[in-house]
């Protein structure tokens, strides 16, 4: 048979697949688990909620000075996402139906000191793994002041409210939450008997169920007479039921669990015991296979030769274009979109040099002008070897696309022409941080405030890359060059060229021939290890906190000293620490806000990476929440390997050395006498 004859078979099998009548109940497939005992295995806590031996704690149950109980919001999800209807995600699907489902569970809401009520608990069909950020208290870990109420929440909830808002009808209901803490339907439970948050310890069973048939949804809720007791059967009669079709109001793939807030008052947000049965839609072929199958194999030996065919031409065609990047960007999570090359080379004016906006190992960047949409960007012209490194690429996209935080830059969308590939992100109109830090002398030096508040929202992006996202971010590449401000100078942590999920072990240097990065911000252990931790991280941002504070670059030559580093650790032994801080300033300054800053640069500093606080921590030290950690007087020697060392390091360190012997070298004139450092032009570092 010719290539056109085996093209027009392949085309026959295919509109017969299309024509086949719509999903079966057949092609549904049905996941069911009991949690009497939890794990990490499968479900996932967003802090500060914890999954313990016995029960979910969705708010903590553990004062500390680095968790308290008030105004906290935490998220308990099942790891494993379904797909609830087939089809497209609107409601022109071929079939009508969506999943059902059946959830049971066994819960402790319990006010403390018996102390007024606060917040709630709700059991969650959510998007993603993302806590919104400032969503304690009202808003139940769901939504905040700025989201709620948005169709792109995606997300629907049925809560247990124990605290009355304006919009609440008492402070003891059950109400359905559909993108919003305003509840569509909410039913008191004080004519039921049921006392969600009473001052002694009760249990409830309750049971959300949903048919995706009827496309309606029921909860119940009784006493459970005994914690560890038989479960009572379930009530006749519903406390709440309501017409709810899934589809048009949650993600088409979506994540099962709980969520919990507590305010100015507290309480315990407990899951003891969990069931869940979902009766979910696949991906397989099924009905495609079974129509290949019965119109023969000779068929189905033509329609591969064709597809074969196809294939061989498509490849002689483009040959520049690899298939796995462009379709793996047509199915990027977090909807990025795509965008035609020549909307880009008009906004770019044909990628002029005078659209330039930077340069680095991992592309060019240009300004551009959509003006169909009147909207500013920034087009990253990728050049990454061109794409040699494809499932690296695409582990580090697919990371990307998904962060979602108001001091991250937000990737848009992308596009793929010839084998080139363009990552299209918002633009920040006022740059980088390092030209207003570092601009000329006779330049208006940035104010205080702004300084201050730039170092407050980079360490709330790092708080959200390493505790926050659904994966442990590392960022690698944490410097001023790399945190970019918006029009109002707030702060947008960006350029995730180095970035890597601890959770895929894709944080080794391997790939980048020695040690990427810049000499100033890349902790000592990193050339020891061979790989990025969260507490080299810290490190980097250490190193910002002294530039932001002093004006002057990690590696700077001042006082006699190399680096800036060892000039402020001198300065804090002899008691003048506060003479760091940039001379263009002058008096205007916040005098606490400064030392505390420049202390908690020098802790993030610590040569030992063990010794460094971490982000959650971090934020509330420059809050003012928390103090500072104890700095000593003189800067400590680098030690390897640090014992003991946290527990995500030993996961991920790795070193080339052939005993246990500890050294220690001084950091004071670290790489003194190499020759990479004597050029004081070199930034970017390799050591082979």
């Amino acid at each position: 048979m010719g290539l056109a004859t085996n093209l027009r078979i392949l085309a026959v099998v295919l509109c017969l697949a299309a024509a086949q009548p719509p999903i079966s109940a057949n092609s549904l497939k049905t996941f069911t688990a009991k949690y009497g005992a939890f794990d990490d295995n499968s479900l996932f806590a967003k802090a500060p909620a914890l999954i313990g031996p016995n029960a979910l704690q969705i708010t903590p149950d553990t004062a500390s000075n680095l968790i308290p109980f008030t105004n906290q919001s935490g998220r308990v999800l099942l790891k494993q996402p379904f797909k609830l209807w087939k089809g497209p995600n609107n409601n022109s699907s071929c079939t009508d139906r969506v999943a059902s489902f059946n959830s049971s569970f066994l819960i402790n809401i319990c006010r403390l000191n018996n102390d007024s009520t606060g917040e709630g608990l709700a059991f969650v069909l959510v998007p993603d793994f993302n806590l919104p950020n400032n969503s304690s208290g009202q808003y139940l870990g769901l939504t905040n002041s700025t989201t709620d109420g948005l169709a792109s929440n995606h997300l629907i909830a049925v809560e247990f409210d124990t605290f009355k808002q304006d919009f609440d009808a008492d402070d003891n209901h059950v109400g359905l939450n559909i993108n919003s803490v305003v509840s569509k339907k909410a039913e008191s439970l004080n004519q039921s008997g049921v006392q969600l948050s009473p001052t002694e310890a009760k249990f409830y069973n309750v049971w959300v169920e949903y048919d995706g048939v009827k496309k309606a949804i029921q909860v119940y809720i009784i006493e459970q007479p005994e914690k560890d007791g038989a479960t009572p059967p379930r009530p006749d009669s519903p406390v709440l039921e309501e017409d709810l079709d899934l589809r048009g109001w949650v993600d088409q793939i979506s994540y099962f669990g709980f969520s919990a807030s507590t305010g100015n008052t507290i309480e315990l947000n407990c899951v003891l015991r969990w069931n869940l049965t979902v009766e979910y839609f696949s991906d397989d072929n099924g009905p495609l296979i079974k129509i290949l199958l019965g119109v023969g194999l000779p068929v189905v030996a033509a329609a591969v030769a064709a597809a074969v065919a196809v294939a061989y031409y498509c490849r002689r065609k483009k040959r520049s274009m690899p298939i796995n990047i462009l379709g793996a960007l047509k199915s990027l999570p977090g909807t990025p979109r795509e965008f035609e090359f020549k909307d880009l080379k008009k906004a770019t004016n044909n990628f002029d040099v005078k659209k330039k906006l930077g340069q680095g190992g991992y592309g060019v960047v240009y300004k551009g002008l959509l003006q169909n949409e009147g909207l500013e960007v920034a087009v990253k012209w990728f050049s990454r070897g061109n794409l040699k490194d494809q499932d690296d690429f695409l582990a580090e996209l697919m990371i990307i696309s998904r962060l979602r935080h108001k001091h991250l830059v937000r990737l848009l969308g992308w596009c793929h022409k010839n084998g080139k590939l363009l990552l299209v992100y918002d633009y920040m109109p006022n740059g980088s941080l390092d030209k207003h830090l570092f601009s000329d002398s006779n330049s208006k030096p940035l104010r205080w405030n702004l300084r201050s508040n730039i170092i407050s929202g980079v360490a709330s992006a790092v708080h959200y890359l390493h505790n926050e996202y659904d994966k442990r971010v590392v960022h690698r590449d944490l410097k001023a060059s790399n945190i970019m401000l918006d029009s109002n100078f707030n702060a947008r942590l960006g350029d995730f060229g180095l970035a890597r999920a601890l959770d895929t072990e894709m944080t080794s240097y391997k790939e980048a021939k020695g040690v990427p990065g810049t000499m100033g911000y890349i902790a000592p252990e990193c050339f020891h290890m061979g790989k990025a931790t969260q507490q080299s991280d810290i490190y980097a941002f250490g190193a910002v906190l002294l530039e932001v504070v002093c004006g002057l670059r990690p590696r700077t030559e001042v006082g006699g000293f190399q680096f800036l580093v060892d000039w402020v650790w001198y300065l804090h032994r002899e008691g003048r620490l506060l003479d760091a801080v940039d001379k263009r300033l002058g008096e205007e300054y916040v005098v606490e806000e400064a030392e505390r800053v420049l202390l908690l640069g020098l802790a993030c500093s610590h040569p030992i990476a063990t010794e460094r606080p971490q982000a959650q921590a971090i934020v509330q030290i420059i809050s003012g929440s928390v103090a500072v950690p104890h700095v000593p007087p003189f800067k400590p020697a680098f030690v390897w390997p640090s014992m003991p060392m946290a527990l995500e390091d030993i996961s991920q360190a790795t070193t080339t050395m052939t005993d246990t012997r500890f050294f220690s070298i001084s950091t004071s004139n670290f790489g003194t006498g190499s020759t990479l450092l004597e050029n004081s032009e070199v930034n970017e570092i390799e050591l082979i």
